[in-house]
């Protein structure tokens, strides 16, 4: 018996029952009730007496009477004019033992852009909390059937490909590193060059030549700069696979570029009146490609009077690529094998076309670009898309101030910092999930100390990962997260770690004893609260679908793993009268809390 199936139940008993009274039909809820009423209650005598002039609590008692449902479920008016429900308990946590927790859903074909680091450095944790929310997104539209691509947007062709081209093509820096090769580009070439462009000016000349060169496919710095950034691509990739994301085709802005889908973009833009060329002498924009587009009615440059396109001029025709809105121009090749075995794919120019259709695109992209992104809708909306395009925004991610002691950064006696590439304040994602890894790997030596040191290092790495994901996805999108290392590791509180610890504990019991059939004769509180919150997962699933937010899994996950802990710790389970039921109930809570943990991408741990 799940919630979802009560809750329409009861909503359909009150809708016979105001047929029966000849009320009228109103739109009203059925929602949880506070503990001290009931399991819940619904306020559709107060609708009601609005329309009909009576008391609430009058048309309470009247509907009360009229209301049918099976043995398990109590109705009472109460005084104020609610009308509230009571579940039978013992009937409610027997039904749900084996319960199967299907999820059954519309599929949609979505495609998801996340993670999209320039390939001129390592991912660090700012990065991770885009590719976070973009993997876990991808982890709840699979688990809910949908058909979902991913992709990840390499910019080999930006001002940042630039800098270190510049640094490795004209100041001759040595390709070779005993760094691991993006946090070398990232961490010494791309800071060492943007200083130098302090002291040598003539420098930023060099890397408009490169930006000039890039531009040309087969030209000796084009071939040059690809072949830097797909050796920082390889290894951003490992960084990605190590912190359980996966994609299906990468996407390179140098192709997009060369395959001539901006000139597409931009007959259709011109064409529709949609963009304009600026022959206003006296205009500070005079023969540049402008948009009409913008946010209450700014103009947007889309191309400078030289010629050259602009930021937005690249992602306008990719999103109209993304909504098939174009025709598409690329075929794909095979990149690489991923770590969980699937194929991840490039694209090529030449070659058989192929194409995903799509219902929605999802760009994962933070706050700072929000406006273009309106830009981008817009202009959409213009050219004649009726599909959703929705921009997931959200904010960044700074050090907390003990984290960037230890870490060596000069906090300047301020309680976070926020990360800046060109000035080196920032932390690699690699080198903090090692860092991690050591401070857990110590931890579980203790607690497991016959564990192989292969094992030990297995399980202090997925608490590694478990505690980066779940601090970057707990967080609501708008609120800015301060990264504390010492924080997202403890065993106890709204941690990754903790929901992983609370998974072992049940997995430990049910290592002693498992049993395929069993019933309650009593339940104690710890129990059916916890039943309760288990027959709620689908209603959460549909939540987080709904608002394209796995957040909404995290909370559930966090809230699930307390009152599994209240039940584990108040509760006798092995050698008690119900201890046939309460391991089918430790059985329900794992599966529950491992599919929940699937979607956070977090492992979870038979053993810690």
């Amino acid at each position: 018996m799940k919630f979802r199936e009560i809750k329409v139940d009861v909503k359909d008993a009150i809708k016979e029952a105001l047929r029966s009274l000849d009320y009228p039909l109103v739109e009203f809820n059925v929602d949880e009730a506070p503990a001290e009423f009931g399991d819940l209650y619904t306020n559709v005598a107060f609708l009601l007496s609005k329309m009909i002039k009576r008391k609430p609590s009058e048309i309470a008692d009247e509907i009360v009477k009229k209301i049918t449902l099976h043995k398990e479920i109590r109705v009472y008016a109460h005084k104020s004019g609610y009308i509230n429900f009571v579940i039978d308990a013992l009937s409610f946590v027997n039904s749900i033992l084996k319960e199967e927790y299907k999820i059954d859903m519309k599929e949609k074909r979505v495609v998801i852009e996340h993670t999209s680091v320039n390939p001129n450095k390592a991912l660090h944790m700012g990065h991770v909390r885009n590719l976070v929310i973009g993997d876990s997104l991808y982890r709840l539209l699979k688990f809910t059937n949908h058909k979902v691509y991913v992709l990840n947007y390499i910019d080999d062709s930006g001002l940042q490909v630039a800098d270190i081209i510049v640094g490795f093509y004209f100041i001759k820096m040595p390709l070779e590193s005993n760094k691991k090769f993006d946090h070398y580009c990232g961490d010494d070439v791309y800071v060492y060059v943007n200083k130098l462009y302090k002291d040598d000016p003539s420098l930023l000349e060099k890397r408009r030549i490169v930006l000039q060169s890039m531009e040309e496919y087969n030209s000796d710095i084009a071939n040059f700069a690809r072949e830097i950034t797909n050796k920082v691509l390889r290894e951003q990739l490992k960084t990605c696979w190590r912190l359980n994301a996966r994609y299906d085709y990468l996407n390179f802005e140098s192709q997009i570029i060369a395959s001539k889908l901006w000139m597409k973009i931009r007959e259709m833009l011109i064409a529709k009146g949609i963009a304009v060329i600026d022959d206003d002498k006296d205009s500070k924009y005079y023969k540049c490609l402008v948009i009409k587009a913008g946010i209450e009615g700014e103009e947007k440059v889309l191309e400078r009077s030289d010629g050259t396109a602009t930021y937005i001029a690249k992602d306008i025709p990719y999103a109209a690529w993304k909504l098939g809105l174009i025709d598409n121009p690329f075929s794909y090749k095979e990149y690489e094998k991923q770590f969980d075995g699937s194929i991840l794919y490039s694209t090529i120019i030449n070659g058989n076309r192929s194409l995903f259709d799509v219902d929605e695109a999802i760009t994962v992209i933070d706050v700072r670009q929000s406006r273009l992104q309106k830009i981008i809708t817009k202009v959409l909306e213009e050219l004649g898309n009726k599909k959703v395009y929705t921009h997931l925004a959200y904010e960044v991610v700074a050090l907390s101030s003990n984290t960037a002691k230890e870490l060596g950064i000069d906090t300047k006696d301020k309680r976070f910092i926020h990360m800046k590439g060109r000035e080196g304040t920032y932390i690699n994602a690699d080198i903090m999930i090692d860092k991690l890894h050591v401070k857990a790997y110590e931890e579980a030596k203790i607690r497991n100390p016959h564990l192989p040191e292969e094992e030990l290092h297995r399980i202090a790495e997925a608490i590694s990962i478990g505690a980066i994901r779940y601090s970057m996805i707990k967080q609501d999108l708008d609120k800015t997260i301060i990264f504390d290392m010492d924080e997202i590791l403890k065993l106890q509180g709204d941690t990754g770690p903790y929901l992983q610890y609370s998974y072992a504990r049940a997995c430990r019991i049910l290592e002693k004893r498992r049993v395929d059939e069993g019933s309650y004769k009593s339940v104690r509180d710890e129990e059916v609260a916890l039943a309760k919150e288990l027959s709620k997962f689908d209603l959460i699933i549909e939540e987080a679908l709904d608002n394209r937010e796995a957040k909404i899994i995290a909370r559930y996950a966090y809230k699930l793993a307390n009152l599994f802990n209240t039940f584990y710790e108040h509760v006798q389970i092995l050698n008690s009268e119900e201890e046939n039921a309460r391991i089918l109930l430790l059985n329900a809570y794992v599966r529950v809390m491992r599919d929940a943990l699937f979607i956070l991408g977090i492992e979870p741990l038979e053993y810690m």
